[in-house]
C-alpha cells in the first residue's frame, strides 16, 4: 500500500494532512462529548468547536447573510443537494439544472417529476465541457423556482462561470444554488459576489477534511425549509420542528469528531493558499494531459485547456474499455484511478462514452510529478498492448 500511487483525489483527498487526524484525535480525548445538549465544561467545550467551524466556512464562502448559523452541517454534498432541492421547491415549479450534474442533483430531480411535485430542464454543455449562461437564461421559465448547477464537473474538470449563472438568475428572480463538491478548496467561491442563495460543500474532497462531512450554506432571505424532523436539544417541547437556522438544517447529534477534522483541514487550506495548491495541482495536470496526449490510441475528453478547469483528466485507451484500462494500471502499475461513468452519466452521454464511461485521473496536493511519470508509463503500456486489427481501427 505504501507504494500505491493514487490519483483518485476527486472521490476523496488522500492521504489527509496530518494535522487533520490530530485533530480529530485531540478532540475525542479531550472533549469528545455531544455539544448542546447540556451546560458542563465539556458540552460547551464541544459547542464552541462547531460554533468556531460554522463561523469559518461562513467567511470561507464569503455568505452575504453574515450569520454563521446559516451554515449547516451534514453527511456529505449529496445529503445537502437533497435538503436544498427538496426545501426550497414547491408542487408546480420548475427546475433548471444542468448535463453536467452529479446523480446527487438528478435522482432527486428525477425522483421529484415522478412524484408529480416538479418539471425540469437540463441545459446541455459545448464540446469544450462548459455551460452558456445565456442557455440558462433561455431555459428558465415563468414558474421557474431553482437554478441549481455543478461548479466543477467531476468528469470533465471544468468550472463553470457561476457569476454570470448568479447574475442570470438575480436578474429573473430565481434561486440559484451551486453544487460546490469539486471546487470548496480548489478555487476561491464567494456568494456575495456570485449572487449565490444556497450552495453544497462536502468536506472530505479538497477541504481535505475526513468522509462523512459536509453541509450548505443558506444566504439571506432564501426560504428553506426543513426536510427531517426530529432532536435538535433545545426546546424540546415545541411539537414542530424548529424553523429557524441551523435547525432548518440539522437534526440529531452531529458528528463533531468529523467537523473537527474538517474545520482543520479548512485551516490547512488557508494556511497553505488556495493559489499554491491550485498551480501545483494543475501543474501535475498539465504534465499528465502533454503526456497521454502523445501516446497514440489514447483519447482525451474536454482537455484542450487548462483554463477554468480542474486537476480532473478523462481518458481512454482504444481497444480496451475504461473498467479493463483501470484494472491494468492498480494491478500492473499501482495507479489507482476511477473509472466508470462517475455517477453522472449524462455528461459520458454528452461526451460519447457511455456505457462503459472513461479512465479519471485527480490530483491532489500531495502528488507529486513522478506519480505522474508513472501514470503516462502505465497508460503507454496499455496502448502498447492493443491488438493489432484495434490498432488500425
Amino acid at each position: 500500500m505504501s507504494n500505491l500511487i493514487y490519483l483518485d483525489n476527486a472521490a476523496t483527498a488522500f492521504p489527509k494532512p496530518p494535522v487533520v487526524i490530530d485533530a480529530m484525535s485531540d478532540f475525542y480525548r479531550e472533549y469528545g462529548v455531544n455539544p448542546g445538549r447540556s451546560g458542563y465544561d465539556l458540552a460547551v467545550e464541544a459547542g464552541l468547536m462547531l460554533d468556531g467551524a460554522r463561523r469559518l466556512l461562513d467567511r470561507f464562502f464569503n455568505n452575504p447573510a453574515r450569520d454563521h448559523d446559516r451554515v449547516c452541517f451534514a453527511l456529505n454534498a449529496s445529503a445537502a443537494l437533497n435538503m436544498i432541492i427538496q426545501g426550497l421547491c414547491r408542487p408546480g415549479d420548475h427546475v433548471v439544472s444542468t448535463m453536467l450534474e452529479h446523480n446527487s442533483v438528478l435522482r432527486p430531480l428525477y425522483e421529484m417529476e415522478r412524484a408529480g411535485v416538479i418539471t425540469h430542464d437540463l441545459v446541455a454543455f459545448d464540446g469544450q465541457g462548459f455551460v452558456d449562461p445565456q442557455d440558462i437564461a433561455r431555459a428558465i421559465k415563468p414558474h421557474t423556482r431553482l437554478v441549481i448547477v455543478n461548479h466543477g464537473s467531476n468528469v470533465l474538470g471544468t468550472i463553470q462561470d457561476i457569476a454570470a449563472i448568479g447574475a442570470v438568475c438575480r436578474e429573473k428572480g430565481v434561486l440559484f444554488a451551486v453544487d460546490t463538491a469539486q471546487t470548496a478548496g480548489v478555487v476561491p467561491i464567494d456568494m456575495a459576489a456570485c449572487h449565490v442563495d444556497v450552495l453544497a460543500f462536502t468536506g472530505h474532497k479538497s477541504l481535505m477534511g475526513p468522509t462523512g462531512t459536509g453541509g450548505m450554506v443558506v444566504g439571506p432571505d432564501v426560504p428553506l425549509r426543513a426536510t427531517r424532523w426530529g432532536g435538535t436539544g433545545v426546546e424540546s417541547a415545541v411539537r414542530t420542528h424548529l424553523d429557524y437556522f441551523p435547525y432548518i438544517g440539522e437534526v440529531g447529534t452531529a458528528n463533531t469528531v468529523g467537523i473537527a477534522g474538517l474545520k482543520r483541514g479548512v485551516e490547512w487550506v488557508l494556511e497553505q493558499g488556495l493559489d499554491k495548491i491550485r498551480a501545483h495541482e494543475m501543474a501535475l495536470a498539465a504534465q499528465l494531459i502533454e503526456g497521454l496526449r502523445g501516446i497514440p490510441g489514447v483519447t482525451l475528453y474536454c482537455a484542450d485547456s487548462n483554463q477554468r478547469h480542474l486537476p480532473v483528466v478523462c481518458a481512454n485507451v482504444a481497444g480496451f474499455e475504461s473498467p479493463q484500462t483501470g484494472e491494468l494500471l492498480d494491478v500492473e502499475h499501482n495507479v489507482a484511478t476511477r473509472v466508470g461513468l462517475h455517477c453522472a452519466p449524462l455528461a459520458h452521454v454528452g461526451i460519447g462514452t457511455t456505457p462503459k464511461g472513461t479512465v479519471r485521473f485527480s490530483l491532489g496536493p500531495f502528488n507529486t510529478a513522478a506519480h505522474v511519470e508513472a501514470a503516462i508509463a502505465g497508460m503507454q503500456d496499455i496502448a502498447a498492448m492493443r491488438r493489432p486489427s484495434t490498432a488500425r481501427g
